[in-house]
């Protein structure tokens, strides 16, 4: 076998020396019978080291030791093997002796992946801290869930530009997003009632001063004959003292109106929507159809020139039961990969996201020290070069070890390999005792391969591996190449 290793550096030895060598070796081994068994055991080490080094020495031959310890029997380590252990090097900070440490509340969560505490400490320095620390090496974080339209402060530029370290918002491009979606809270699956209201639609507006169109929108609904029942401040021609949920269910649409038309900041509006079983019609982020359930599930009123073909929507499928139930299709089918793909972020705790952030930061900044830089990544043996990657559930923070040859790093390879390992663990996704039991499933599958330090903006739907080539080209310039995957 054939295996570069940057721990062991020799001079390579001559074609004929190196078979004189083997040579020497079949006749010991066949010595090495007679050979006492506790010796021989503890000289193997040292055998598999000067066995996988023959034919990376130089030209010079070392001279060999008068009596060659070997051990009884030789097993020859793989590839995969060898670099399972060269390349494990262990890191400095062992996060069950010394949890991620973030100053602020304390938080409250089941479980999380890796040992983090919120609160305060006299004896520690923290990693992170909720607003801007004294400490230098503290790292500030910014966390709110209100749109940037109205606390110009969450803008993820500007606030970069202020100093935060770590965003937490609605935005997906933030490093922990914080959504207001949770299997927990939303039973989308919950099922479809009659819809026994007059009227097409249902509101629950109350700040009648929103920085966007949507009491305009509403007015130029009711213009074009869509009777409408608001419950909120604005317009209002029912009671508002209803729960909201109970009285959405007997509608056939709900106005989903946000106060901004912001990219993500979808509140519960939209959900409170789908889980009353009516079609949201939406004001409100201009990427609203990523979050819908399956398409056509969802009616976007971008801009008001949309109202009167939303109009016109509306009262189609109101006068059309199949059509309409096609839309509300996905309540008995189960939502889309996408939809899934997306909201199962939430089945872990922002507060834990948190703190696989910080971690994994951390072990980014010790991989680039000299200790990490000397793995060897690959080894090379007569059936070709094998790559060691690694991968790991989105959620989760420890790291499993996967292998592609070179001859086959593909894209399908990538994934194919990704499914096996986790597979083979008998793993259970982090999502499945979150989702409502009727979309669980009973196996998972990938959806999703990117590398670990990617938004969940660019990891959902902006960055994409060309082709195997570009794939093989990362790989090659990313030793150790660091993967996250999300199934569905």
């Amino acid at each position: 076998m054939r295996v570069p290793s940057q721990s062991h550096q020799r001079r390579r030895w001559s074609g004929p020396v190196a078979l004189l060598v083997a040579i020497v070796v079949l006749a010991e081994i066949s010595f090495l019978g007679r050979l006492d068994m506790t010796k021989s055991a503890t000289a193997v080490q040292n055998w598999t080291s000067l066995y996988f080094s023959l034919e990376d020495a130089d030209d010079d031959l070392p001279s060999l030791p008068s009596s060659l310890p070997i051990p009884v029997e030789v097993k020859e380590l793989s590839c995969e093997e060898w670099l399972e252990k060269e390349d494990n090097v262990s890191y400095s900070r062992d996060f069950s002796k010394d949890p991620v440490m973030v100053s602020g509340v304390d938080q409250d969560w089941s479980s999380c992946s890796v040992s983090c505490k919120f609160g305060y400490s006299a004896n520690r320095i923290p990693d992170a801290a909720f607003g801007f620390p004294s400490d230098p090496v503290t790292a500030s974080v910014l966390r709110s869930m209100e749109s940037s339209h109205y606390y110009s402060e969450n803008n993820i530029e500007r606030a970069r530009r202020r100093g935060y370290k770590v965003i937490m918002t609605t935005s997906l491009s933030s490093d922990v997003p914080v959504g207001y979606f949770s299997w927990a809270e939303y039973d989308i699956m919950a099922p479809v009632y009659p819809k026994t209201e007059d009227a097409l639609a249902a509101a629950f507006i109350s700040n009648c001063g929103a920085r966007n169109f949507r009491l305009q929108a509403l007015e130029m609904l009711e213009e074009l004959k869509v009777k409408i029942d608001s419950y909120g401040s604005c317009h209002r021609n029912r009671d508002g003292r209803v729960d909201k949920v109970e009285a959405l269910k007997r509608y056939k649409f709900s106005l989903a109106f946000e106060n901004s038309n912001e990219e993500d900041y979808v509140t519960e509006k939209f959900f409170q929507s789908l889980v009353a079983g009516t079609i949201p019609v939406v004001v409100g982020a201009p990427n609203i159809q990523d979050f819908a359930p399956s398409p056509g599930s969802v009616l976007h009123i971008k801009q008001l020139s949309d109202v009167a073909l939303v109009a016109k929507t509306m009262k189609h499928l109101a006068a059309n039961p199949d059509a309409y139930n096609q839309s509300l299709r996905w309540k008995y089918e189960g939502p889309s990969d996408s939809f899934k793909a997306l909201v199962d972020m939430a089945a872990v705790h922002s507060s834990c996201r948190l703190c696989i952030h910080l971690a994994t930061k951390i072990h980014e900044k010790e991989e680039k020290t000299a200790r990490f830089e000397k793995r060897p990544c690959k080894c090379t043996d007569k059936l070709g070069t094998v790559h060691h990657l690694y991968v790991r559930e989105r959620g989760r923070f420890r790291m499993e070890s996967i292998y592609l040859k070179s001859d086959m790093l593909t894209l399908e390879a990538l994934e194919s390999a990704v499914l096996a390992k986790f597979k083979s663990l008998n793993h259970t996704p982090i999502w499945k005792e979150e989702r409502p039991k009727s979309i669980r499933g009973t196996d998972f599958k990938v959806y999703r391969v990117y590398p670990i330090g990617l938004t969940q903006r660019q990891a959902l739907y902006t960055f994409k591996f060309k082709d195997n080539a570009d794939l093989q080209k990362y790989i090659k310039s990313h030793p150790c190449a660091k993967f996250e995957v999300i199934f569905v």
